[in-house]
């Protein structure tokens, strides 16, 4: 049975009547693949052939529709209107866009990086500061190694004297001693700091800080920081990077921002333990006395005021010249002064048994040890040096002799050959002879008026002038406190002048007892009198005088100079010529 075949369609290409590209999409009817009809010989084929034409058709789209996406993609590669692509300002925003956040996710990093450091190492910063005043000290490892003294606390019998004034020390370094700021004052060799380090050997360093002052303020900055273990910024990170750090200033400024973050330390540490800090400056004599000291002093004191009305920290000042003490004087509220003197005369004889019993296991008799103080008096370091020789009366004797020689290098008189160029200097050297052969003169004065200047129990009773009357003597009120610095003389914190030492003022003695002392010191006064009498002195010379003619010299009336006149002879009359 024939049957009929439909007719196949034909795709044809055209243009698109809009956008003017190929268009695939237009059909059109064409000749069949098959012919219209065909016979076949027998029923069965008539299925064949149907699926057969099917299956060509269906290949016939499959190959049409890959044709027609290929073409279409090059078309709008190559054909696409102008409107369809991005333009330069939009591709611009976005690389501007993706800069900008990634900028901003960098440095948001490094600040929160560095945020987060800076707050880390302040923290660190007050942490090494505390640590500073825990248990031990390397002030008393050092002391201990020096002088041979063992750390444990119940060493301190056999090597060293209880004064008076040891139970004050161990209350203030303690810290129970609160509500003020202490200066300890007194001469070279008393035993200041030797009763501060006992102190501190007793707590273990507990809650103290202590080091040396010095002239240099940089110097000073630097030993302050490593009391308080503080580096003043010089280990920030950000120095690394060539960044200004807060290091960059004076020594004044940096010693005031430690003193800022012991204050936090302090705060801290009084909520927890309930007591002070203790901070302990030693030498402060060494500062010098100018303006940069000044600032130095005032900027401390002004730290040790406050800290003592709000119990925080407790300062301790400890200085052989008496100079400091009249500079904190002048802002002092809350300040106690400790006068640390010789020895008394029972501390003396047991301090020097128990040296020589300590360096030499020997035990030296009562009329030795009284020799011994009649020559060196209760100074603590000469009893310490006498007690470490083999023979301890000749070197008391050194000892004055050394204090003699230092006395005359520093202030011997020329007399009257002296040259005038040496004047400044003379008139310093002859003011302190004069003081010296004053207090000699006053204990002549003061034995023959009954007041002994040696007491058994108490000692040497050294002769003393009050400050202002020292400074009448010398006729200068500025010497004085030089003479101090000079260990010549010392001023005591209630002013009173004297010789610095036991061997400085047996010294004395031996030098105003010189034959023809007393005449020479008055002819070296009389050159300088001389001396500043002829600069005082102006000349005037005349000359070419008028026979018979005179100068007539008054001062002017301004008050300001001379006024010199000629007045010419008066002339003859001419009778009394013509005779």
């Amino acid at each position: 049975m024939a049957s009929r075949i439909p007719t196949a369609w034909r795709i044809g290409a055209g243009k698109s009547t809009t956008t003017g590209c190929l268009n695939f999409n237009h059909v059109t009817k064409s000749t069949p693949a098959w012919p219209p009809r065909l016979r076949l010989g027998s029923s069965g084929t008539a299925p064949l052939a149907r699926s057969l034409f099917h299956r060509q058709q269906h290949q016939q789209r499959r190959s049409f529709a890959h044709t027609t996406t290929r073409h279409k993609s090059d078309d709008e590669s190559h054909h696409c209107p102008p409107h369809d692509n991005p333009s330069i300002l939009v591709k611009m925003l976005e690389a501007a866009a993706t800069s900008f956040a990634s900028i901003l996710v960098l440095g948001a990093g490094f600040s929160i990086a560095a945020y987060a450091y800076h707050k880390s190492y302040k923290h660190h910063v007050l942490k090494k500061m505390a640590n500073a005043f825990e248990p031990g000290d390397p002030v008393l490892d050092l002391a201990a190694i020096g002088k041979n003294i063992p750390l444990s606390k119940t060493a301190a019998a056999t090597h060293w004297i209880g004064r008076p004034e040891q139970d004050i020390v161990d209350d203030i370094v303690a810290g129970h001693e609160v509500g003020h700021y202490h200066l300890f004052i007194g001469e070279k060799g008393t035993g200041k700091s030797s009763m501060l380090l006992e102190a501190m050997r007793k707590i273990d360093g507990d809650g103290v800080a202590m080091f040396e002052a010095h002239a240099d303020l940089e110097i000073f900055r630097i030993r302050l920081g490593k009391a308080l273990d503080y580096e003043f910024h010089e280990d920030y990170i950000g120095s690394y990077f060539s960044e200004r750090g807060p290091r960059d200033t004076t020594a004044l400024l940096d010693i005031e921002r430690a003193l800022n973050k012991l204050e936090k330390v302090a705060l801290k540490r009084r909520a927890k333990i309930g007591r002070p800090l203790v901070v302990i400056i030693n030498q402060m004599h060494l500062i010098r006395d100018d303006e940069d000291g000044k600032d130095l002093i005032e900027l401390l004191q002004q730290r040790a005021e406050q800290w003592a009305a709000s119990n925080l920290v407790t300062m301790v000042f400890n200085s052989d010249d008496y100079w400091v003490y009249e500079r904190l004087k002048q802002l002092a509220t809350r300040m106690e002064v400790l006068s640390i003197t010789d020895l008394p005369k029972n501390l003396a004889t047991a301090a020097l048994r128990n040296y020589r019993h300590r360096y030499f296991g020997e035990d030296l008799s009562n009329e030795t040890l009284e020799q011994i103080y009649d020559r060196v008096g209760g100074r603590l370091n000469f009893l310490n040096r006498v007690a470490k020789s083999n023979d301890m009366l000749a070197t008391c004797d050194e000892i004055k002799q050394v204090e003699k020689t230092w006395f005359l290098n520093q202030c011997w008189i020329l007399g009257e050959e002296m040259d005038d160029d040496v004047m400044d200097q003379q008139k310093w050297a002859a003011a302190a002879v004069v003081l010296a052969t004053a207090l000699v003169d006053k204990e002549s004065v003061m034995e023959a008026a009954g007041s002994s200047t040696y007491d058994p129990v108490v000692g040497h009773v050294l002769p003393s002038y009050a400050l202002h009357e020292a400074q009448q003597i010398m006729t200068r009120a500025d010497f004085v406190r030089a003479l101090d610095r000079l260990n010549l003389f010392s001023i005591t914190k209630d002013a009173q002048v004297r010789a610095s030492s036991v061997p400085m003022h047996l010294a004395f003695r031996e030098i105003v007892a010189q034959p023809g002392f007393r005449e020479h010191l008055q002819a070296t006064i009389d050159r300088i009198a001389a001396i500043e009498s002829l600069g005082r002195t102006r000349e005037l010379v005349a000359k070419d005088l008028v026979l018979g003619g005179h100068y007539e010299i008054r001062r002017s009336e301004k008050g300001k100079g001379v006024d010199v006149k000629l007045v010419m002879p008066e002339p003859e009359e001419e009778g009394e010529k013509e005779e």
